[in-house]
């Protein structure tokens, strides 16, 4: 499918062949969920962790009288039915991550970058540099493009002013193509890819 080239100034600059196989496959929602389920449990610390009863520092004695006393026979005040006891069934610190098979990350990829085309959400751009880190000058040429929301990516390396002037910016997120995921671009209304990130892309998942 063809697909319009815009400067970073809004203006034309050709047209840019896509590859059917990773910007025009039927969108599955079902594997999009599983790829983000599986990116958001990897990034979990895992360390939330409460005290058991051999964690306490209270007295293991045992209190009261065994019969007379009016009440229930108790052996330590470390049981989890008494304030400032232990946890009976508490947290401990694990690894969330979880095991996807490569062809799952592979199909979600595909099915996040088509439908950004599906809902013609997708621009892409001859390149992204800027000659000085200004977040104004950045701020307008994305105003020309209509642009408030959005994920950018480049080719292998990100223009260092681009990400200078980009990281100011709420809701504008920029990644090289390598780190490209289904979760960052699902998070932001718009993609826009650099003709360099196209052909890393079609390169990648081809």
């Amino acid at each position: 499918m063809k697909q319009q080239v815009l400067t970073l100034d809004a203006k034309k600059s050709g047209d840019i062949e896509l590859n059917d196989a990773v910007f025009g496959v039927d969108v599955r929602a079902d594997i999009l969920h599983r790829v983000v389920n599986w990116q958001l449990a990897k990034r979990r610390a895992g360390t939330h962790a409460v005290k058991f009863r051999s964690d306490i520092a209270r007295t293991g004695k045992k209190f009261g009288n065994q019969k007379g006393g009016g009440g229930a026979r108790h052996g330590s005040r470390r049981s989890n039915i008494f304030v400032g006891g232990g946890r009976a069934f508490g947290p401990i610190p694990r690894d969330h991550g979880h095991d996807l098979p490569k062809k799952i990350r592979t199909m979600g990829l595909k099915s996040a970058l088509s439908s950004k085309v599906a809902e013609e959400k997708l621009i892409i751009v001859d390149n992204a540099e800027l000659a000085e880190g200004k977040t104004k000058a950045l701020k307008e040429k994305l105003s020309k493009l209509g642009v408030t929301s959005a994920l950018i990516i480049d080719g292998a390396d990100v223009n260092a002013n681009f990400l200078q002037a980009a990281s100011n910016i709420p809701l504008i997120d920029v990644l090289p193509s390598q780190g490209a995921n289904v979760y960052d671009i699902l998070r932001r209304e718009v993609l826009v890819l650099t003709k360099a990130a196209v052909e890393k892309l079609e390169e990648r998942l081809s």
